[in-house]
């Protein structure tokens, strides 16, 4: 189930954003070499940059990639690490299910209304139903990451951590500095 997750993650991932790269080029070309263009190319690439976003914030839980702000965690042995992690992830989970409610509300109004996009015949309810999608994904996400806490596989969050992977690179700089 979790391979299937994450290969459609990362195939509607790559497929958003070569997508959304090809439709701005195309309209950059239209509007400056031909001084033309279509009206609703800025729709489609910010409906697209939403879906991105949100299966992104997704995705980033998953890799490790979010930045965090986990020094006071980290002043925690192994054991109030994971309780404050899960307490973390209970909370998360707290607000992808406030979210999905209140998206179910608004989708149903939405689609109840008939609205469509203002520059695409498309119900609106189908191009903001991404936060139904994307916070499924979410959840998903942080509760395989509980279930890691609670089975002692992880004792938290991963995050980026920009500050060493700098280091990383000053370090092989210098390094390359000094063979040459």
């Amino acid at each position: 189930m979790l391979r299937l997750l994450n290969r459609t993650e990362e195939a509607v991932i790559c497929l958003l954003m070569a997508l959304t790269t090809l439709l701005v080029f195309v309209d950059v070309v239209m509007r400056f070499g031909f001084d033309t263009g279509f009206m609703w190319t800025q729709e489609l690439t910010l409906h697209m940059s939403a879906w991105f976003v949100l299966f992104g914030a997704s995705y980033g839980i998953k890799v490790g990639s979010h930045i965090g702000v986990d020094a006071f965690v980290k002043l925690f042995p192994r054991t109030g690490r994971r309780i404050l992690s899960a307490i973390g992830c209970l909370l998360g989970l707290c607000y992808c299910g406030l979210v999905l409610y209140g998206s179910w509300i608004y989708l149903a109004k939405v689609k109840r209304i008939g609205i469509e996009l203002e520059d695409l015949p498309i119900p609106a309810w189908i191009a903001h139903g991404m936060l139904i999608v994307g916070f499924t994904f979410l959840t998903i996400r942080i509760a395989v990451l509980l279930w890691d806490i609670i089975t002692n596989r992880a004792d938290g969050f991963r995050y980026a951590n920009e500050a060493e992977e700098s280091m990383e690179l000053v370090e092989e700089l210098q390094e390359e500095g000094a063979g040459l």
